[in-house]
């Protein structure tokens, strides 16, 4: 259950990353738009992991990963708009993306190994 509190942290620290990169970034329409979107797909991928943590059953558990995965990939998404309409500079974004391809990977095996669990069982 360690890994669970860390992640449940991981995933919390990473929005904090996501709020403050949003509050740096310019105060034009197109920066706030597609800011605000990765303000609220980065922000909820913790929500939903502890929602999956709180989960009542494997299918529960197994559904909210997959929000996790989806949020994490929208994330992934607006970042690289980010960076390729130069809005924002990659190096200012770098870590942050770096971060959402390792969570990626994260859940994607949990999600996998939880799958094929349930299989068994």
């Amino acid at each position: 259950m360690k890994y669970d509190t860390d992640l449940r942290q991981r995933t919390k620290e990473f929005a904090l990353r996501v709020v403050r990169m949003y509050g740096s970034l310019p105060e034009t329409v197109i920066a706030q738009v597609m800011g605000k979107q990765v303000l609220r797909s980065g922000t909820s991928v913790g929500a939903n992991y502890r929602e999956a943590y709180r989960s009542r059953s494997k299918a529960e558990f197994i559904a909210k990963l997959g929000d996790c995965l989806k949020e994490l990939d929208e994330t992934g998404y607006w970042l690289e708009l980010l960076v390729e309409s130069e809005t924002a500079g990659k190096d200012k974004l770098a870590n942050l993306q770096d971060e959402v391809n390792q969570l990626l990977a994260i859940f994607t095996t949990i999600s996998k190994k939880s799958k094929l669990k349930s299989k068994i069982n």
